[in-house]
């Protein structure tokens, strides 16, 4: 066939696509759709760049603008009382407490705790996701139904029995007590690993059970390795989810060695001498603390996806 009789086969046929309402409409839907889309992700990001915009802005000048799309009067300034870079005397004059914050040792409380938290937590839900997934054990599912009760028992209900606990134990004001009503096991993290579990092959367990392996084996050697991208996921959630937390860090950890980022960055919502809390501070405080929780999911962000795919319920 010529070049000639391609390029008039072609053209007949964009002809007679025209023409057909079904793939007009349907190239309509795709436009509204596609222009819904950009919106909704406008809308999403919006936040964001307002958390930058005001990052960047003086204090002090910032509400002479409040409209302004661009940081008013920019300046480095509420970063640097972020990282303690900043003077008394700087500070006050861009509008800001005057303050000073141990980003530091918030920062490394925070990494402490949450992987003390994270660790244990994803250890022990695993071995109990194994139990009751692989294990036939009389009562098994009932028991497991009986635990996902949990799930609908909201987190404020259960924070005054875990303050008195750490109180008793006199772990206030310490990392251990921060992390201690979490760092055994969920029944999220428990269920998500489950999910998992149930789809291994159970032939690989039955020839595992034949060689002789024990169940500590089975579950070190065999189950871990097939689940690791889902516990590496589960792991990955979990501590982007403590690391957010604030109310409970806030009644259990008041001092310098036990204060995590969230509640050091409550320093910056204080009030100045002028009256204005310090927004600018306050929202360089919150781009920073989010630096670690963005790069884990600019790395592992497919990999989140894909396993809680794999892990829905089946």
């Amino acid at each position: 066939m010529s070049i000639t009789a391609i390029k008039e086969r072609r053209a007949a046929n964009r002809a007679s696509n025209e023409d057909d309402p079904a793939l007009a409409k349907s190239k309509v839907a795709k436009f509204f759709g596609r222009l819904a889309l950009v919106i909704v992700i406008l809308i999403t990001l919006f936040p964001i760049y307002w958390m930058f915009r005001t990052a960047f802005s003086n204090n002090r000048a910032m509400f002479s603008e409040p409209l302004s799309l661009l940081p008013v009067d920019f300046t480095w300034g509420p970063l640097k009382r972020v990282l303690g870079l900043a003077t008394t005397q700087e500070a006050l004059a861009e509008g800001g407490s005057g303050a000073s914050i141990n980003f530091a040792q918030y920062m490394l409380n925070s990494i402490l705790a949450c992987t003390l938290i994270t660790v244990l937590q994803v250890t022990f839900s695993a071995m109990a996701a194994y139990a009751f997934a692989l294990l036939n054990w009389k009562g098994r599912d009932k028991v497991f139904s009986i635990f996902l009760i949990a799930l609908m028992v909201p987190g404020i209900f259960t924070l005054l029995p875990n303050f008195i606990l750490v109180k008793d134990l006199g772990l206030l004001n310490s990392i251990v007590g921060i992390a201690l009503p979490s760092m055994f096991m969920t029944p999220f993290a428990i269920f998500f690993l489950r999910q998992f579990f149930l789809g291994i092959n159970r032939s690989i367990i039955e020839a595992a059970v034949i060689d002789g392996a024990n169940q500590w084996r089975i579950f070190r050697g065999i189950v871990v390795p097939l689940a690791w991208p889902q516990i590496i996921t589960l792991a990955i959630l979990q501590f982007i989810q403590y690391w957010n937390d604030y109310l409970w860090p806030f009644l259990v950890g008041q001092t310098e060695q036990s204060k995590l980022l969230t509640v050091g960055l409550g320093i910056f919502k204080s009030q100045t001498p002028q009256g204005n809390p310090d927004w600018a501070g306050l929202m360089a405080g919150a781009l920073v603390a989010a630096v670690p929780i963005f790069i884990l999911m600019l790395v592992f962000g497919r990999k989140i996806v894909g396993s809680i795919q794999s892990s829905g319920v089946k």
